[in-house]
């Protein structure tokens, strides 16, 4: 017995905690990748418009700093802390969501209320929702796993929830938001057992109400538009695309290397942020997008396959909680590279670990920090098991 206590104080905190590399250093690879970018493309339109070009990437710095200080405390946070409070994340998503609408307490830009400004730190709202709409989705359908079959009640109560968060959200406006809350939480949903009946008319009434958002918006419907044709308007609605087109052009194979593109003189806007993946295109080229392909589907395969292994032990809520953020992952790259290419309408959402955006960043490490719990808690559990079969 003595021996076995000194065996467990000699131990090093590497022996006694599970490090998910494969989660951490595609992370820390796609962060170190995106400070550099964003450095590369904002200097010019940071001394233009601040008189200082480290204005973003002192601000960048301090993001990140917060946000590997979160992903180190998420790290330390038990699976089932999040599972209990599920309820108090999504409840203060919803009032923050509402505090965003109020005048005078919502900052607005561009015409939409996305932000609040909290001791002259911007928060975005609708990235601290993604999280909460995940975790608390996933703790209501592991109860309903563990417990019973939901009725259409449980099923009904959850639609309640998502419809009044993407009402929120549509009322900023934040459309590609509301396309990612309501994707991930069908796929939620189905995965969670609803019926196909049920889950196949959710879809089409969601589908039917996105349309119904576009087709009465002047300003969607227009960037719908010019998403098709961006030649017909190229000094309006077609020019961030057309700007983005150009910038992949110029990359070519190898990029016209780090530091020398020419579209983020302004040419292209937002180019530190929903448009660095053109920069980063220009300046590294073809073979560049694809390392950072790689290096995010590495990532996106670990996650996923952390939950196929949650759910052979059948832990459902790390199953569902690890599903969630590996789609949100996964489709706001999607999403954004779709954007950058032409290969979907423009929409104001951030290219994951790379681009400029303090909440965004400091939510997408603290999913890190979760993923890699998870990981440490599947690895511990299955520690267990295994040596329960040797004493038997």
């Amino acid at each position: 017995m003595i021996g076995t206590f000194k065996r467990i104080e000699s131990e090093s905190i590497f022996e006694r905690w599970y490090f998910d590399l494969y989660i951490l250093v595609p992370t820390i690879t796609l962060v170190s990748l995106g400070f550099v970018m964003v450095a590369s493309a904002s200097f010019s339109y940071a001394e233009q418009r601040f008189g200082s070009e480290l204005f973003f990437v002192r601000r960048h710095s301090l993001y990140l700093m917060i946000g590997l200080s979160a992903m180190c405390t998420s790290f330390w946070v038990p699976s089932s802390w999040w599972y209990r409070h599920s309820k108090v994340f999504i409840s203060s998503a919803i009032l923050l969501l509402m505090l965003v609408l109020v005048p005078d307490i919502g900052r607005e830009f561009n015409g939409s209320k996305r932000w609040l400004v909290l001791g002259g730190i911007t928060i975005q709202v609708s990235e601290l929702v993604k999280l909460a709409i995940i975790c608390f989705l996933s703790a209501s359908l592991a109860r309903y796993a563990e417990l019973k079959p939901p009725n259409w009640r449980q099923w009904l109560s959850l639609l309640m929830i998502i419809t009044i968060i993407n009402i929120l959200l549509i009322l900023e406006p934040d459309y590609g938001s509301v396309v990612v809350v309501s994707g991930i939480s069908l796929a939620l949903l189905f995965l969670g057992g609803i019926s196909l009946r049920f889950f196949f008319f959710i879809a089409v009434t969601a589908s039917v109400g996105l349309f119904a958002a576009v087709w009465f918006s002047n300003y969607r419907w227009n960037r719908i538009t010019a998403f098709t044709n961006p030649w017909a308007d190229p000094d309006d609605d077609g020019y961030q695309l057309i700007q983005s087109l150009i910038a992949l052009g110029r990359g070519e194979w190898f990029g016209v290397g780090l530091g020398q593109s020419v579209q983020k003189m302004q040419f292209l806007p937002d180019g530190y942020t929903d448009f660095i993946f053109a920069i980063y295109a220009e300046e590294f080229g073809f073979f560049g997008i694809i390392i950072l392909l790689s290096i995010f589907s590495v990532l996106v395969g670990r996650i996923f396959i952390l939950s196929h292994r949650a759910l052979k032990e059948k832990n459902w809520y790390i199953t569902y909680v690890t599903m969630g953020l590996g789609l949100l992952i996964s489709g706001q790259t999607f999403i954004n590279i779709g954007v950058n290419s032409g290969l979907l309408p423009t929409k104001g959402l951030t290219l994951p670990f790379v681009s400029y955006g303090g909440t965004s960043l400091v939510c997408c490490l603290t999913a890190i920090g979760i993923l890699m719990r998870f990981s440490h808690e599947l690895k511990q559990a299955n520690g267990i098991d295994g040596r329960r079969k040797n004493v038997r």
